[in-house]
């Protein structure tokens, strides 16, 4: 159950979806891939986190994305869009979990001051409550170009423009792994704690648990969850493949480590190019490159709950009622990208690529603007928060795939850091005329 402190709906639901993932568990035959776990916890049909009807995004939520933060963040995504746009004579947008449609109102309204719109905006979103609000923040907000706006559940063929997908390979389901004492790769899967003794991984350094970093502490939180973590042979031939490459590369991933793999994303990477015909994918998210991701300090993975704005350590807490997600590995997703015939066309922090899309002049714009002092401070202070690094700045990556166009683009163009990816020779062929 969840913490005791929940509201007793609350409790009902986590109860509903802990009964749904009781019930895969004995049909997997006692064991469930975390994967799988994250997956009904996250999207399972009426009770998963994105699909349930609950407040995500706000104050009332629990987080903030960037388009939240500021509009700064949609106006830079104009001009890097508007770059595209000149280079193919048109073309489309299309966003993937387009949150509460703040990115897409924002992007439209300033395409529409630069008589520079798309055709269409398509909208990737799997969540109907989200979809909901998409569809009502446009209505109110910019009603004159509602009818730009369409939302699918399938990728479109032969599609020309450019892709965004913003904080949205956090939220795909992974797999989690650790290093047995002879070194060798095990699978850490989700059971039941049929002795009632156990509880949840709320981020104690016992048991082999270890602190997530950056998270709260949770062993404060009373709990009675009956759901626990078994580690075993693994059961994916894919996870096992994955960690024993890394073990290849170099990467010291000693005794008693452990952390997640994103089986998920090759496949995920193989749909979206083959639906690209021309254009520019640009993937925003918290992550890092390989070599980082799999550090030696970071030895307990990246696996994050996030509650009414309050980061924790407790996975199968207030299950459905809060989110779960792990940083990206940027290489990997630059591996994967490649594989399925996407061209590498850059990569940096999200305040390298701001700046490189205009921020500066985007911000001495707005606050030329601003009707009062307090409008010019939260104009300023949203900028700040996209690019400092103790806040956005850093924490989040920005990385670039094309097809059809090989050529430098604005938000790349203020430092490229393609070479942290650590990607094969022919996967850069696109750097020329990009700094390191």
């Amino acid at each position: 159950m969840p913490a005791l402190d929940q509201a007793p709906e609350d409790r009902a639901h986590h109860q509903r979806l802990l009964g749904l993932i009781a019930e895969e568990i004995h049909a997997a035959g006692g064991v469930l891939g975390f994967d799988r776990f994250m997956e009904l916890a996250l999207y399972a049909p009426g009770l998963g986190y994105y699909v349930a009807g609950l407040p995500k995004l706000g104050a009332s939520g629990d987080f903030v994305t960037a388009p939240e933060i500021s509009p700064l963040f949609g106006r830079c995504l104009a001009t890097q869009y508007q770059e595209v746009r000149a280079a193919l004579g048109g073309g489309d947008l299309l966003e993937f979990g387009a949150g509460s449609g703040a990115l897409a109102v924002d992007l439209l309204a300033e395409l529409a001051h630069r008589d520079a719109l798309p055709e269409r905006y398509l909208i990737l979103e799997p969540s109907p409550d989200l979809q909901a609000r998409q569809r009502e923040t446009i209505a109110e907000r910019l009603p004159e170009q509602g009818h730009r706006v369409q939302w699918l559940t399938t990728l479109p063929d032969g599609f020309q423009g450019v892709v965004i997908a913003n904080e949205v390979l956090d939220a795909m389901p992974v797999h989690r792994f650790c290093i047995d004492e002879d070194g060798v790769p095990a699978e850490i899967f989700v059971v039941l704690d049929e002795a009632g003794d156990g509880a949840a991984y709320d981020g104690a350094d016992d048991a082999g648990k270890e602190k997530v970093e950056g998270a709260s502490e949770g062993a404060g939180e009373e709990t009675d969850e009956a759901l626990v973590e078994q580690v075993g042979s693994p059961r994916s031939k894919g996870l096992q493949n994955a960690v024993l490459a890394l073990q290849a590369r170099g990467l010291a991933l000693e005794p008693g480590y452990s952390s997640e793999v994103n089986l998920r994303l090759a496949p995920w990477m193989r749909a979206l190019a083959g639906a690209v015909e021309r254009g520019l994918v640009l993937i925003i998210d918290y992550g890092y490159p390989r070599r980082e991701y799999y550090h030696p300090q970071r030895r307990a993975g990246t696996l994050i709950s996030h509650h009414q704005h309050q980061a924790k350590a407790a996975l199968f807490a207030r299950l459905g009622l809060q989110d779960i997600s792990a940083h990206v590995d940027f290489s990997a997703v630059a591996d994967a990208a490649i594989a399925a015939g996407l061209t590498l066309a850059g990569y940096s922090t999200q305040a390298n690529f701001l700046i490189g899309c205009g921020l500066d002049q985007h911000m001495m714009d707005a606050l030329a603007g601003a009707i009062d002092p307090h409008q010019q401070m939260r104009i300023s202070a949203g900028a700040r928060q996209l690019v400092l690094p103790a806040a956005m700045g850093e924490r989040f990556q920005v990385i670039g795939f094309g097809r059809g166009l090989e050529r430098p683009w604005r938000g790349f163009g203020v430092r490229d850091l393609r070479a942290r990816l650590e990607v094969t020779k022919h996967a850069t062929q696109s750097r020329a005329g990009l700094s390191e």
